[in-house]
């Protein structure tokens, strides 16, 4: 077997995801799978007859090459590393829900502190080690997030011994469809969950492993070296650049770097360790000699490794170096796929769960995009003939600008065309400019990154040539935020909605198709498999030029099914969306129509729930428009997560109800349409909104010609029901006793209008809602509250709950 180690890793994988998504044992799939497997083959064999025939289409005939590849043993391979990775993923997940299911109290810990402070909003985070808990034994030898108040006089520093009383939180999974699993995210990081810390004693200091120590340190002094001579901006980023460390980079910073589909430069990777290479090589070559040399770049690049923070991948590209370096020293050739196996293999075996990390599958897919496609792009590339005779003359003349201009793009266009379809599934969107961005950022990248190695080692010493170099760099930064301002160009964020698995493992057979097949007709040489592939198309065209008719009407009948089957009207679709202490309702209508009532938000602003929540749960669920939007009033609670909405999608119509006094949000809401120009309906009692030929939504509330004084925003929320054939539900915004009463003396001799199949209850379920008459009227099967886990309002109220149990919701 010429891979093995490949097969192997495959087989891996397979186990991790099996156990990761689904949760179950991977052996029993296997016995069913090869007991139907023989049983067919039996049967095949005695008890079909077939006569042998030529056939275009033929299973049995194409099987063979199938066959070339995965032999009895490559199966065996698979299966074996599989069973393995499933039954370690299956351990550890038992492990984790040991953990979780202790909550509160834990008493006295003693720990040793394994990260620098990280300052939140409201208190310090660190990560830390458990090495004796007497009331619980499950907590010895595992990583925690130990959050600290600020006003703890206790300043704690890496490797430090600390003894802490401790409350343990389990940290939230995922909470919306397609939303952010944080709990998973703290596997990758082999955290087990959240220690709230009090009464915090410093035992010893320093008890930390020793290397860990000492690279942590260095890290230290570089941030301190490069703080005191960049501006923050600019420090931030070459710390970034650097070191990996993109933590302290401003938003709106990391917003353009990623919108101009360069984020990638703020993470270690494969051209850090070229330079480190190159640059020690050919600086020590003739002083120490190569042998020599070679050992010395292995254990710098571990040494480096050790001080960036061992993320994914920098230990995917310094494995990978340092195979490189040991098959030169032995004199062998170094295999690509072997060292990228080894390297994947050796950090899944050390956290499976890092199969999930965005770096890690960016990395690596990047990696293997430029070793699949680099040399067939070049080769297209190559191909393009250009009609202007002065630039013809350049082609012809095949300068080193126009031949380095080619490799920079089909090394930028081979790593994007397979880490394309996770940055739609991870983030969404799209820029049609990446070309130009990471082509620019190509030529810039290498000189920052060598000028960027330089001075960290003459920061160490006092030379006035280090000024001299940190006026190159900081220029170069300069021109890498000029680049990343790509990201503010018209149409540079295209969004576009999540991508299911099965569609983008048919992207990445469909660009590995269309490559193989670019090579058969434009190849000068071909392979005896390449010939065979070229006749059968050329056969296949033979034939479906003979019965063309009979294939153009196949097509038709297909195209038509699909259509008719896409108009065919689904069922009604209402999602309740957890946006924290808010509300949001995201309504499909069955003709696949979009209705987004209330939208959550935060009212100091520390969370953006639009762009952090709303949409891309919007995009999880396949939309990049809503066709209405209601909104009940502007609170921030019920509004917030809109107006993002509205800046970034396409919305068709917003309802709103008339507006006693201008409010901040309400003032951001005009200054939003203004610039998106979105049509607005200001709707009150008695209007409807035909939606579907079945579906309507009735306003209810607020009567505008009598508008209610006390507590304006929340007694004037538009209270709607929706109506679907035989179901209806009432929404019920922010209204209080008072508009509540207003509202069944508005319905008196009419309470049926009322009636609702499912209520959201108003207010969040608070004690200044909800009263017993205005429940009763209602009548609702099923009742909703809108709240936030563990929220400061006591929300819902019992007395409310009490009432609903009444009526036997």
């Amino acid at each position: 077997m010429k891979r093995p180690i490949l097969v192997a890793i495959i087989g891996y994988i397979i186990g991790i995801l099996w156990g990761l998504y689904l949760k179950i044992n991977i052996v029993p799939f296997y016995i069913i799978i090869i007991a139907v497997y023989f049983v067919l083959k039996f049967f095949y064999k005695n008890v079909l007859n077939h006569k042998k025939e030529l056939k275009l289409i033929s299973i049995k005939r194409y099987f063979r090459y199938v066959k070339l590849v995965v032999k009895p043993y490559v199966i065996l391979i698979i299966i074996i590393f599989s069973i393995i990775s499933n039954f370690i993923i299956r351990i550890n997940e038992n492990e984790y829900e040991k953990v979780y299911k202790m909550q509160g109290n834990i008493g006295k810990i003693i720990c040793i502190v394994e990260s620098n402070m990280e300052e939140k909003e409201y208190y310090n985070r660190y990560k830390v080690k458990v090495i004796e808990c007497n009331a619980i034994e499950n907590l010895r030898q595992k990583s925690f997030y130990i959050h600290i108040k600020k006003n703890c006089l206790e300043n704690l520093k890496y490797g430090d011994m600390i003894q802490l009383d401790g409350k343990y939180q389990k940290v939230e999974g995922q909470r919306n469809y397609g939303g952010f699993d944080y709990q998973r995210y703290l596997k990758t990081k082999k955290i087990y969950g959240i220690i709230t810390a009090s009464n915090i004693k410093i035992l010893e200091t320093r008890k930390a492993n020793i290397f860990m120590m000492i690279a942590n340190d260095n890290f230290l002094n570089i941030k301190n070296n490069i703080d005191k001579v960049f501006k923050k901006e600019i420090a931030e980023i070459l710390k970034g650049l650097l070191l990996g460390d993109s933590s302290n980079i401003e938003e709106d910073i990391k917003e353009n770097f990623k919108n101009a589909s360069i984020s990638h430069i703020l993470a270690i990777s494969g051209i850090h360790i070229s330079y480190i290479i190159i640059g020690v090589n050919k600086l020590l070559n003739k002083i120490i000699g190569k042998k020599a040399t070679k050992i010395v770049v292995i254990i710098i690049l571990i040494i480096y490794m050790f001080i960036t923070g061992f993320s994914a991948s920098i230990i995917r590209a310094t494995i990978m170096g340092i195979l490189v370096i040991i098959s030169n020293l032995v004199y062998r050739k170094n295999d690509i796929w072997t060292s990228i196996s080894i390297s994947i293999f050796l950090i899944l075996f050390y956290n499976p769960y890092l199969i999930m990390n965005i770096g890690l599958q960016l990395s690596y897919l990047g990696t293997i995009g430029i070793i699949l496609f680099q040399k067939t792009i070049f080769q297209i590339l190559n191909n393009i003939k250009l009609k202007n005779k002065k630039y013809k003359k350049i082609n012809q003349n095949k300068t080193r600008i126009l031949e380095k201009v080619k490799e920079i793009l089909s090394v930028s266009i081979s790593a994007q065309i397979m880490i394309f379809p996770i940055i739609l599934y991870h983030f969404n969107t799209f820029n049609p400019y990446f070309i130009l961005s990471n082509f620019f950022i190509s030529i810039i990248i290498g000189p920052i990154i060598i000028l960027g190695f330089i001075f960290i080692i003459l920061s160490f010493i006092s030379t006035p040539l280090l000024n001299i170099i940190s006026i190159f760099l900081e220029i170069g930064l300069y021109v890498i935020i000029f680049i990343s301002n790509m990201g503010e160009l018209p149409l540079s964020k295209i969004y576009i909605p999540t991508p299911n698995i099965i569609n983008m493992c048919i992207y990445f057979i469909i660009a590995i198709i269309i490559k193989h097949l670019y090579l058969i007709y434009y190849s000068k040489k071909f392979s005896i498999t390449q010939r065979r592939i070229k006749n059968l198309i050329a056969l296949f065209k033979y034939e479906t030029k003979l019965k063309r008719e009979k294939y153009i009407f196949i097509v038709i009948s297909i195209l038509s099914i699909i259509i008719i089957f896409n108009q065919i009207p689904k069922n009604l679709k209402i999602h309740f969306v957890d946006v924290g202490q808010g509300d949001c309702t995201f309504i499909i209508t069955p003709k696949n129509k979009t209705i987004l009532i209330d939208g959550g938000g935060s009212e100091l602003g520390i969370f953006d729930v639009g762009k952090n929540t709303l949409v891309p749960y919007i995009l999880d669920r396949g939309y990049t428009k809503i066709d209405y939007i209601i909104i009940s009033h502007f609170d921030s609670d019920h509004v917030g997560g809109l107006l993002t909405v509205i800046e970034e999608l396409k919305v068709g119509q917003v309802v709103i109800s008339k507006q006693r006094e201008d409010s901040k949000n309400y003032k951001r809401f005009k200054d939003i349409l203004k610039e998106k120009k979105v049509k607005v309906i200001v709707v009150g009692v008695g209007d409807t909104l035909k939606i579907e030929n079945d579906l309507y939504i009735d306003i209810l509330w607020p009567n505008n010609s009598k508008l209610i004084s006390e507590n304006v925003l929340n007694n004037n929320s538009i209270v709607c029901k929706l109506y679907y054939k035989g179901f209806s539900m009432l929404f019920t915004g922010d209204i209080e006793e008072i508009a509540e009463r207003r509202i069944l003396q508005e319905y008196k001799n009419n309470l049926e209008n009322l009636n609702a199949t499912i209520l959201k209850v108003g207010h969040h379920g608070s004690k200044t809602s909800s009263i017993q008459e205005f429940i009763e009227s209602i009548r609702p099967r099923v009742a909703l509250i809108g709240v936030g886990k563990n929220n400061n309002f006591g929300h819902p109220n019992d007395y409310v709950l009490e009432r609903l149990e009444k009526i036997r919701c």
